[in-house]
């Protein structure tokens, strides 16, 4: 008898989690707790919660903080009745959420909160963003980050920043998506998305005031094989503005001074910091390219320094190919099946060097070595933001100063794990 793979898909599993989860933190006498509520929805008037989780078998939940506080130090977590994704309404379902879903939407918001000065678009692919950019409109901002990496953006969670309208729904229903999140969508852009069938539409009102969680940490959980718990404060960037960067000056073991040469430009200073902050919802060990205020390629989940330079510059080569043979010959460039067609791809990327040239390099942890930003100069970089720290941070401010190259520190590594 034939197997359906494709049922396990359309399974809706009933979760056996309580309505209510509480979580205390006791000491002596002295007892915090959080209370949470199950969200669910109310698809078709039946009553549901999430779809599954990861994976189809995975029963999963999501609570919503409703009660309690909690301070850990002098770091206050997120108060109850301030959640984002958790309060979430859903405007257009088809398929209901999955946890993973979710999680995109998450990340994307995670993001988006350092970002709220230009209209920005968020595109996520398996908890990882796949094309961040602004723009001077909605449509241009999201258009910017969909070109970055089209192939990834395919099934993808695209979060935005302004109210969706008409234009930005148009473009965004060319292609298929999985989820769309805005703080608010137009009666034109709903009737768009309600042509598109399994299209999960969500508004998140609160988004309006999206900024104001930038500083804010909330508590993170990660369970162990074993049951066990990981409980940490989240991570919150410190260098937000081009005032918090620092311009490189170390004294290495025999006294001899180093400093950077050339300082950065306006443009590669809003480049850098743009990226800087992108990097908070990216999975480490990361590096990135950003130029003129989009993702030019992102290097994700690598071991080494060096192979994640190589992995977000070799995206970049390939993403651009892909995008010229779409604009040109109105393929994909996996679809082209014509290898002269390939090859007029491959010499546009490789003559713009996967369009690197002037963009800045953003590493979430220190080179310990100049060979990893050397992979980025070589390619035309002008500019690298990375936390500093290394011994040999000396050797890769000479690195930069023998190219040409401005440098900014962070004084603050940024891995996500």
């Amino acid at each position: 008898m034939a197997i359906d793979l494709k049922a396990a898909y359309k399974t809706v599993m009933d979760d056996h989690f309580t309505p209510t989860m509480e979580i205390s933190f006791v000491d002596g006498d002295k007892r915090q707790t959080l209370v949470y509520e199950k969200v669910s929805w109310t698809i078709d008037g039946i009553n549901k919660g999430l779809r599954y989780g990861e994976n189809p078998g995975q029963e999963a939940a999501m609570y919503r903080l409703i009660n309690g506080n909690l301070t850990l130090g002098n770091v206050t977590t997120i108060q109850a009745g301030r959640s984002l994704v958790t309060t979430a309404e859903l405007l257009q379902s088809g398929k209901h959420p999955g946890k993973i879903n979710l999680t995109d939407a998450d990340n994307a918001l995670n993001i988006l909160r350092y970002l709220s000065a230009s209209p920005c678009a968020v595109i996520v692919k398996h908890n990882n963003p796949c094309g961040v950019a602004k723009g001077s409109t909605l449509a241009e901002a999201y258009d910017r980050a969909n070109k970055a990496d089209m192939l990834a953006a395919f099934g993808g969670c695209i979060a935005l920043n302004r109210t969706c309208d008409k234009e930005t729904a148009e473009l965004i229903n060319r292609n298929y998506v999985e989820v769309v999140v805005a703080p608010d969508f137009t009666d034109e852009a709903l009737a768009l998305f309600a042509t598109k069938k399994n299209l999960r539409v969500m508004r998140i009102e609160d988004m309006a005031r999206l900024e104001t969680y930038a500083a804010e940490r909330f508590l993170d959980f990660k369970s162990l094989i074993d049951g066990g718990i990981i409980a940490q404060t989240s991570f919150v960037p410190e260098a937000r503005t081009i005032n918090d960067l620092i311009i490189p000056e170390i004294t290495d073991k025999e006294g001899k001074v180093h400093r950077i040469n050339r300082q950065p430009t306006a443009q590669e200073l809003d480049d850098m910091l743009f990226g800087w902050l992108v990097e908070s919802g990216v999975t480490s060990n990361s590096v990135l390219f950003v130029k003129d205020g989009v993702t030019v390629g992102i290097g994700t989940g690598e071991q080494d320094r060096v192979g994640v330079a190589e992995i977000a510059r070799d995206k970049a080569y390939r993403k651009l190919a892909d995008r010229y043979a779409r604009e040109t010959y109105n393929t994909p460039y996996n679809e082209l099946n014509d290898p002269t067609k390939q090859a007029a791809c491959d010499a546009f990327a490789n003559e713009l060097k996967g369009g690197l040239i002037g963009s800045a390099m953003v590493s979430d942890a220190f080179f310990p070595f100049r060979d990893g930003a050397e992979i980025g100069i070589r390619e035309g970089v002008t500019s690298i933001i990375q936390p500093g720290g290394a011994i040999r941070d000396w050797d890769i401010i000479d690195c930069c100063n023998e190219h040409n190259v401005a440098m900014v520190f962070t004084g603050q590594r940024s891995f996500k794990h």
